[in-house]
C-alpha cells in the first residue's frame, strides 16, 4: 500500500505474487504451511537423531547441523510472514521488522554457504588424505570451524542493512517479493540505488562465489584422486560418498548466482517467475537436504531401518 509522496514510509507490505486472484490465496497458503511443516519435521528428525546417536557425533554430522540449523531458522525467518499474508491478508511488516528479516536472510544464506565450501573440504581431506582425516577434522576442529562460520557470517548481513537502512523510502511500500531482502527493499528507495546495491552485490559474490571456488577447487582434487582408484567399484563407491553433497551444492549455488547476475545485469523476468525460482532454490534445499543426509549416509539408514523394525514389532505386539 504506498504511502503519498514526500512523505516517509513507516511499514512495508509484503505482496507475495503479484496479480494472484484472491481465489488461490488459501490454497496458496496451505502449500507454504506445508511446505514450513515438512522443513520443521524432516530436520528436526535429524537433529534428534543426532542428538540421541551417539554413533553420529562425526564431523561430517556436525558439519550437516549448521546446514540443519541455517535452514530451519531460514524458513521459519520468512514463512510465517508470507503464509500470513495469504492466510489471514495480513502482509504489512514494520519498517524496522523488514531490515531485521532482510538481516536474516542474508545472515543465513552466509551461513549455508560457508557451512557447504567446510562441507567440500571434509570431503576432499576424506578422500585425499584419508589416514589423517581424523587428526585433521576432529569434533574439536569441527566445532571451531562452525564457530567461525556463524561470527564470520554476520558482516556482510549487517553491512547490507547499515548501507540500506538510512535511504530515504518516501514512495512506494510494496515490497514485490515474498520476504524482505537487499534488492527488494534498495528498489523502493527515492533515490539513486546503484551506489549502494553494487556493493552489496560484490560482497554478496564474494561470499557465493569465494565458496563456491573452494568447493570447485576440493572437487577438482576428489575427481583427481577418484581416477587414480584402479578398480571401478572403487571409483564409484568413494565418489557416492560426495553425490549428495553434489546435489545440494548444485541446487544452492547455481540458481542464485544466475540470479544475483541477472538482477545486476539488466535481465528482467516476468515478477512471478523470478518469485518461483526464488521460493524453489530458498525452500527445495531445506526440504531435500534432510532428504539427502539420511538416504546418503550409512549410519542415518542404519538408525532409521533399527528404528522402523522397533515400530513393526511393537505394532506386531499390540495387534
Amino acid at each position: 500500500m504506498p504511502d503519498g509522496n514526500g512523505t516517509f514510509v513507516k511499514d512495508f507490505f509484503i505482496v507475495g505474487f503479484p496479480g494472484l486472484h484472491s481465489t488461490y490465496y488459501f490454497l496458496v497458503s496451505a502449500v507454504l504451511c506445508l511446505v514450513y511443516i515438512f522443513i520443521l519435521i524432516a530436520n528436526g528428525m535429524f537433529l534428534f537423531m543426532f542428538a540421541t546417536n551417539k554413533c553420529l557425533h562425526k564431523p561430517m554430522y556436525f558439519i550437516y547441523i549448521n546446514l540443519v540449523l541455517s535452514d530451519v531458522l531460514f524458513s521459519t525467518s520468512t514463512l510465517p510472514k508470507i503464509i500470513a499474508r495469504y492466510l489471514f491478508q495480513d502482509g504489512t511488516i514494520s519498517f524496522s521488522a523488514c531490515f531485521f528479516q532482510m538481516y536474516l536472510v542474508h545472515y543465513f544464506g552466509a551461513v549455508s554457504s560457508y557451512t557447504l565450501a567446510i562441507m567440500a573440504i571434509d570431503r576432499y581431506i576424506a578422500v585425499c588424505y584419508p589416514f589423517g582425516y581424523h587428526a585433521i577434522m576432529s569434533n574439536r576442529n569441527t566445532l571451531i570451524l562452525s564457530i567461525v562460520i556463524w561470527v564470520f557470517s554476520h558482516p556482510i548481513s549487517i553491512m547490507m542493512v547499515v548501507r540500506a537502512f538510512p535511504l530515504p523510502y518516501c514512495g512506494t511500500n510494496t515490497i514485490i517479493h515474498c520476504y524482505c531482502d537487499h534488492v527488494s527493499i534498495t528498489r523502493l528507495a527515492c533515490t539513486d540505488r546503484a551506489p549502494y546495491s553494487f556493493p552489496a552485490f560484490v560482497f554478496a559474490m564474494v561470499i557465493l562465489l569465494g565458496s563456491l571456488a573452494i568447493i570447485v577447487f576440493s572437487y577438482s582434487f576428489i575427481i583427481f584422486a577418484v581416477l587414480q582408484i584402479s578398480s571401478t567399484h572403487g571409483r564409484l563407491k568413494t565418489f557416492s560418498t560426495c553425490s549428495s553433497q553434489l546435489i545440494i551444492i548444485a541446487l544452492f549455488f547455481l540458481p542464485r548466482c544466475f540470479n544475483y547476475l541477472a538482477a545486476n545485469v539488466g535481465i528482467t523476468f516476468n515478477a512471478n517467475l523470478q518469485i518461483v525460482i526464488i521460493l524453489l532454490y530458498s525452500l527445495l534445499p531445506p526440504m531435500i537436504n534432510p532428504l539427502l543426509y539420511s538416504l546418503k549416509t550409512e549410519e542415518v539408514k542404519k538408525i532409521l531401518i533399527s528404528k522402523l523394525k522397533k515400530h513393526q514389532v511393537h505394532l506386531t505386539v499390540l495387534s
